[in-house]
């Protein structure tokens, strides 16, 4: 093959056997943005070489493919290119880029090494599904229509200066920058401001001289003009805001990274200060003080309205920043300057120092360090493996719920249940570090979830009880009784139903296959209902016993139904026993979020029509999802509204309420147990309608109760329940009942115990 030297390649910069797909240059136009891409040349690639460039945004999944023109190959790589409209892109928060190469069934071996995203994009809720040591490399799938293997490539990318190529989305007035993520990445963030600073080089010697040097740049001409600008340091709320004096200087060296159409330049920046600044900070506790830079409007009125600040953080190529000195002004201290993990920002941190708790906190340190290297995690798998043979402690029975962060769900009213009648077994719960102190609180028997204790506990044990995945590398040793509980009736596709599966880190084929191998473990699972047998059998590619007994976590919704137990639970609860109450309980919406992991939730209801409407007979309570962000200022609402988003019992909620409002949340199968009114407030049906698809059923047929969309009709429909005494008079929902909650009768949890145990 042969190709003409049209795009000269730096050294270093061509593709290797660890990173194949390799960033090259960009050109934007008003309207485009053409990207240049390097691909390690496989001799296995379908000839002629067919595929895609592929955006994934990482909030949302959804997934953007771009065609690719050969520009240049040779027996070393190819040149691609791809062209953008901008406006396309601006539609996003952040996408990651990818590139999808068809190959022949068998492909060399260059393609086994690492060339995956490593998790950059998890958010918090998805990783913890994702099992702890599967490989980062995502294997390829299959085209059903070609029959060749598709192979997937991050792009990644060495250019340390990215963000200057910052270009505005003419439709949305967005700016597009593409940046370097800290594994090395091309990536695109679109977001309404556009400043960037960055720090290249950093330094600071045994007296606390700190010296930084880097630039900023904005795409914005009054950000550039108009607003003054300074470097400060910020302390915790009390302290006062410190100023850093800093010189400006061009910086001509950064002209090849800018667009053509962008009219402002990055200027550089090199701020100094020592012991003048560091002696000032306190020296009696630790505090953590963080660099801005600040662009300042002195012309809005206001304190700091239109103001502007920006972390001072690293390029993402330098390594990790953890330079200290012990200064002996305004008390003796030890002043540090490092940077965070993950954002990169600068931070130094003022503590008292002392000679024997520094050393102890090294030795520390020291340790947990080796603890979480790979070599040691590679041990402990092994050990846990052999703990395995041991002579097994059939007693003992480990539970676990949501990977050891809550005490709650099906596990928990086993356990309950087993602690009452079966005082010859030893129970202990599997928990997370963060949420020790919850379990040690209620005085609950736990073991640290990987720690030592935990290793033998879980390879000894005679039982595991757990209602989610466990990771996938754990080893079930064959004295072990796997009882999986699960959490949930059914309402999304789930496992082998899925038709494509958007969770970061995975794949459809790779989380489905992961899924399987971990089902095959189980050796009990538990199910609400036939409904649900059927499609867990079926998704979970389950062979082994279904206990098909009901959940054990709704007995308390009969055992506990009674007049004397929720007036013992609103009084625990601190709410009027002299109002019906209302419980809101709605899910998060996928398209509504801040960023990565944080979701927030527009609430609709009006609670200000419904305080007139009800203040005086009602109260209502709001159980948000644990992954809304908001924080929902109710002031305005006090002795109405209530929020009880983090109460760890979403039973107790369900007794002492008397209707509940929520949207597409599964938990209307569980309060259908107590033949309470249900309302259904889906103002955005329309829209949510087409996230429907994965479900097993329509909603808006089977849904037990009326769905409205605006607070009128809420009003309108508690009236209607009001004036019926709180009676159910619906075919629609006695047909729900007899198909989701028939084997609901409180006894669940003995009839689950006699089975498996």
């Amino acid at each position: 093959m042969q190709a003409e030297p049209n795009v000269q390649i730096q050294d270093g910069y061509a593709p290797t056997k660890r990173r194949k797909c390799i960033f090259h240059s960009m050109q934007c136009t008003q309207h485009e943005m053409n990207l240049k891409y390097l691909l390690k040349y496989n001799e296995q690639f379908h000839e002629p070489l067919t595929g895609h460039l592929l955006f994934t945004e990482r909030a949302s999944g959804r997934e953007w493919e771009i065609p690719f023109t050969i520009l240049e190959y040779n027996d070393q790589y190819y040149i691609l290119e791809s062209t953008l409209p901008l406006s396309e892109a601006g539609k996003g928060l952040v996408w990651d880029v990818y590139l999808i190469i068809k190959a022949d069934d068998e492909t060399n071996n260059d393609d086994d090494d690492d060339d995956s995203d490593e998790g950059e994009s998890a958010e918090d809720e998805a990783s913890d599904e994702q099992d702890e040591n599967e490989a980062d490399q995502e294997p390829d799938e299959t085209d059903e229509d070609t029959g060749l293997l598709e192979k997937k490539y991050r792009m990644r990318t060495k250019h340390q200066y990215l963000e200057l190529g910052a270009v505005k989305d003419p439709e949305s007035g967005r700016i597009i920058t593409p940046y370097t993520t800290n594994k090395g990445n091309l990536s695109f963030k679109i977001h309404e401001s556009g400043p960037v600073v960055k720090v290249e080089d950093v330094s600071m010697d045994k007296r606390g001289n700190i010296v930084l040097n880097g630039f900023f740049f904005s795409p914005f001409e009054r950000e550039n003009t108009v607003l003054e600008k300074s470097i400060v340091l910020i302390g915790p709320e009390g302290t006062e805001e410190q100023t850093l004096p800093f010189e400006v200087t061009m910086r001509e060296d950064l002209l090849p990274y800018y667009q053509k159409s962008q009219p402002f330049r990055a200027h550089g920046f090199t701020v100094s200060f020592g012991k003048d600044v560091l002696g000032q900070l306190e020296s009696t506790q630790p505090q953590t003080y963080r660099l801005y830079f600040k662009w300042e409007d002195e012309d809005t009125p206001g304190p700091d309205e239109g103001d502007l600040m920006m972390p001072l953080q690293l390029i993402s190529f330098k390594k990790q920043v953890n330079k200290h000195s012990i200064l002996n002004a305004n008390g003796k201290k030890k002043v540090t300057l490092t940077s965070r993990k993950k954002t990169k920002s600068l931070v130094i941190k003022s503590a008292p120092y002392s000679f024997i708790a520094d050393k102890k906190a090294q030795v520390k340190r020291t340790l947990m360090k080796i603890k979480r290297s790979k070599r040691t995690k590679n041990l402990y798998k092994k050990i846990f493996f052999l703990a395995g043979f041991l002579p097994a402690k059939k007693k003992l029975v480990m539970f676990e719920s949501f990977l050891g962060k809550q005490y709650s769900c099906n596990p928990r009213a086993i356990y309950e249940y087993l602690k009452e009648n079966r005082p010859d077994l030893k129970l202990v719960w599997s928990v997370d570090g963060r949420s020790v102190k919850k379990f040690e609180e209620a005085g609950i028997p736990y073991s640290r979830r990987f720690s030592i204790s935990w290793l033998f506990n879980m390879a000894r044990a005679g039982y595991w009880v757990t209602n989610s995945r466990m990771p996938l590398w754990i080893p079930k040793a064959k004295h072990t009784i796997y009882f999986q509980t699960w959490h949930g009736t059914p309402l999304k596709r789930l496992a082998a139903d899925m038709d494509q599966v958007h969770m970061p880190g995975t794949n459809t084929q790779k989380y489905k296959k992961n899924f399987h191998k971990e089902a095959s473990k189980w050796d009990y699972l538990i199910s609400p209902n036939a409904y649900s047998t059927e499609i867990f059998q079926r998704a979970f590619n389950f062979h082994k016993e279904v206990v098909e007994v009901g959940y054990p976590r709704n007995d308390v919704l009969y055992t506990k139904n009674n007049e004397a137990d929720i007036t013992a639970l609103k009084q625990k609860l601190k709410l009027p026993a002299d109002k019906k109450i209302i419980l809101y309980a709605p899910t998060w919406r996928d398209d509504q979020f801040y960023g990565k992991g944080r979701y927030k939730f527009e609430l609709e209801l009006d609670l200000h029509r419904l305080k007139d409407k009800f203040g005086e007979d009602y109260v209502i309570v709001l159980r948000m999802h644990y992954l809304v962000a908001e924080n929902f200022d109710l002031s305005p609402y006090e002795g109405f509204a209530y929020d009880f988003s983090f109460h760890g019992d979403i039973n107790e909620l369900y007794l002492v309420s008397d209707v509940m409002i929520t949207d597409y949340s599964s938990v209307f199968f569980d309060y259908a147990n107590l033949k309470r009114p249900m309302i259904f407030f889906v103002y955005d049906i329309e829209s949510y309608r087409d996230k429907l698809r994965g479900f097993y059923f329509d909603f808006e047929k089977v849904a037990p109760g009326p769905l409205v969309k605006t607070t009128d009709e809420v009003i309108q429909a508690i009236e209607k329940f009001e004036s019926d005494g709180f009676a159910i008079h619906s075919e629609i929902f006695d047909s729900f009942y007899e198909r989701f909650c028939y084997l609901e009768n409180g006894q669940s949890s003995q009839k689950a115990v006699q089975k498996v145990f």
